[in-house]
Parts: structure tokens; C-alpha cells; sequence
């Protein structure tokens, strides 16, 4: 997978978005399907997705681990 800079526009393609999240395009495919990354905006026959729209949704994808072992929570 290469890696891109960090996007400097809202709308990404699709295979720009798996980048961006670092997945591959078949597993942003099932996960787009599955909903846990959003689905696409449509403009004319292209499909780009929001930036912030892919943010959001890896911030509310699990993390892996027990966070509450984390020192710095109170």
C-alpha cells in the first residue's frame, strides 16, 4: 500500500479514503458495506468521501486493548 501525504481537500476516492485510514481498498470496501466507515458522497457519477465523515468513523471504531490500565486515567 503507498502512502499518500495527508489529504489537503474535504473529498476523497475510494482509493484515497482506504489510504487515508491505512486499509486496503477491499477491506474499506467491507467495512463501508458493514458500516463501520461511511458511506460515499455522490457528485455526478463519482463517489468521493468526507474527510470528516472518515474521521469520525475511525474515532468510533474499538480500540484494541483494556484502556481502564491506563495510568493516566483517574
Amino acid at each position: 500500500m503507498k502512502t499518500l501525504p495527508p489529504p489537503s481537500r474535504r473529498g476523497l476516492n475510494r482509493v484515497e479514503a482506504a489510504d487515508y485510514i491505512g486499509i486496503s481498498e477491499t477491506k474499506f470496501d467491507e467495512m463501508v458495506r458493514d458500516g463501520r466507515m461511511p458511506k460515499p458522497k455522490r457528485i455526478d457519477s463519482r463517489k468521493v468521501w468526507d474527510v470528516r465523515a472518515l474521521d469520525a468513523s475511525f474515532e468510533a471504531l474499538p480500540s484494541d486493548g483494556n484502556d481502564s490500565n491506563n495510568p493516566w486515567d483517574g
